[in-house]
């Protein structure tokens, strides 16, 4: 688990790039939304090729049950978060629970196994640049200072290595309790393509390539996962 918490500084790393990417170089909506797709298919393959198979080969069908629910509960609750936080403290306080659950999801994903754990690293990599762009653009409409707007990311990104943090304790329960926290994390991750990277994604007319760019990802996780067997 100490391995966990050292792979979150890549994605981590990642965000804080984008975000001096995007103090400098306005990126237009076309880019951003094929960014998006294309995370989203990452991320997707990253759920469906490693988490999924441990869940549903587990033979632990009421930890999947009762950690899918909780999952669907906390998404829920994020949900409706979204909606009564406005403005840049919300945008952030929001960004900072999504962060915080990708941290402990990466750390649950490193108790099933190296290769997930690092499949799901690449995935968030890319999850987290376009957090990183994001919150920028966002900030940049208020904040003024370029170097502001990169330490309030870099502080925010801080969360992945405390997500994986609180994970650690995990990796020592029985198998049956890492089964429900796999299923959480797997509906975490299947909420972050459906609700949050794909609906962001369509708010931009769709171009053929774009929509390509989610197959994409998909294939090439795919194709990195092959490899690594």
């Amino acid at each position: 688990m100490t391995v966990a918490w050292i792979y979150t500084l890549i994605p981590a790393t990642v965000a804080i790039l984008g975000a001096v990417i995007a103090v400098n170089v306005r990126l237009g909506p076309t880019l951003v939304s094929a960014i998006q797709h294309f995370a989203a298919g990452v991320v997707f393959a990253a759920a469906a090729g490693e988490i999924m198979p441990d869940v549903a080969h587990s033979g632990s069908p009421v930890a999947t049950i009762v950690g899918g629910f909780a999952g669907i509960g906390v998404m829920l609750a994020v949900r409706q978060l979204e909606r009564v936080m406005k403005g840049p403290a919300g945008l952030l306080t929001l960004v900072g629970v999504d962060i915080l659950i990708d941290g402990l999801v990466l750390g649950i994903a490193f108790a099933a196994g190296a290769n997930a754990g690092l499949l799901l690293t690449i995935a968030l990599s890319v999850e987290v640049l376009f957090l990183g762009l994001a919150v920028t653009t966002e900030l940049s409409e208020t904040v003024r200072s370029r170097t502001r707007i990169v330490l309030t990311i870099s502080a925010v990104v801080v969360l992945l290595p405390i997500g994986a943090f609180i994970a650690t304790p995990i990796a020592s329960l029985p198998a049956h309790y890492i089964t429900g926290f796999l299923s959480f994390g797997l509906i975490a991750l299947l909420y972050l393509v459906t609700e949050e990277l794909l609906v962001e994604a369509h708010q931009t007319p769709d171009r053929p390539w774009v929509a390509a760019m989610f197959f994409v990802g998909f294939l090439l996780l795919l194709s990195l996962e092959e490899l690594m067997w």
